[in-house]
């Protein structure tokens, strides 16, 4: 039986050509998070990169592995998980890409009015042309080199619809979105019952009782310690009280950044307070 091992690329944030903290400086992508799971030949990568630099340091990063890559999975819809994967792939033709049904519909969203929205304009010309490459995961599930690897359907995180990829030979939860490591929670989704939807899809990861959990947005260096399981639901709870508290974004925004000084990337929380305070303000 093969012994499956994993590793994992954190790609820094990208400057934003739109926003800015009330520091004034320019807003930033999170940290990237993308995870190269391995067997004795064979890989597959969860997530993709999504600028045309990112890829190329995966690309590389892939080619050093001497893994023949195997597949790809996409965890959900957002773009900064997959947008770079058609480009991505011109050097590993053949390789197919797999998400579950409801990520594939926010792809198909995100491929188009995301990216005039949002993507194009935050990073002009950074980003490769990207249609929605992605199929289903086959009915008969997903393995590497024997061992399964499981897609867990867990609902609103940060986003609708989203996943995780669970390897239970090592115990390994690749958690997308649904989990942070030391880089601050885009909250800015969490109305509407989202909130109390993120937590119950953690609970979900908890029950799996992993031994690693990856992030797809964490400090560079954090350890896939299943601690963020627990870290990131407080970060939540305390998110909640915060924004009862609030009268202001910028009374959210010192709130959050006093409880988590050592968090990486505050524009989440600036954006997120804009929307969340201030639209309740209007």
């Amino acid at each position: 039986m093969v012994q499956l091992t994993y590793e994992t690329l954190v790609l820094d944030g990208t400057a934003r050509a739109e926003g800015q903290l009330p520091t004034g400086e320019r807003f930033v992508t999170s940290p990237l998070t993308l995870t190269l799971i391995s067997g004795e030949r064979d890989a597959v990568l969860v997530d993709a990169p999504y600028t045309f630099g990112q890829i190329a340091r995966v690309r590389g990063w892939l080619e050093d592995s001497g893994k023949r890559l195997a597949f790809i999975y996409i965890t959900h819809g957002h773009g900064d998980h997959w947008l770079g994967a058609e480009e991505l792939l011109k050097d590993f033709p053949g390789v197919p890409v797999y998400a579950t049904e409801g990520t594939l519909a926010m792809m198909r969203t995100e491929a188009v009015d995301g990216r005039a929205q949002f993507w194009d304009r935050s990073l002009p010309g950074l980003i490769p042309p990207s249609s929605v490459i992605a199929q289903p995961v086959p009915v008969e599930g997903l393995c590497l080199e024997g061992e399964a690897l499981e897609p867990i359907v867990l609902g609103h995180t940060d986003t609708d619809d989203t996943t995780a990829l669970w390897v239970p030979s090592i115990r390994l939860v690749v958690a997308g979105d649904a989990i942070y490591n030391g880089a601050h929670q885009m909250l800015l989704e969490t109305g509407n019952g989202g909130l109390e939807a993120w937590l119950a899809a953690i609970d979900v990861i908890e029950s799996l009782d992993p031994l690693h959990v990856v992030s797809g947005h964490k400090a560079p260096g954090a350890p896939d310690d299943p601690r963020c399981i627990q870290e990131t639901r407080q970060y939540l709870l305390d998110s909640r009280e915060a924004l009862d508290r609030a009268q202001t974004p910028q009374n959210f925004y010192d709130e959050m950044l006093r409880l988590y000084p050592h968090r990486v990337n505050a524009s989440p929380v600036w954006y997120g307070a804009l929307s969340l305070v201030g639209n309740r303000e209007a």
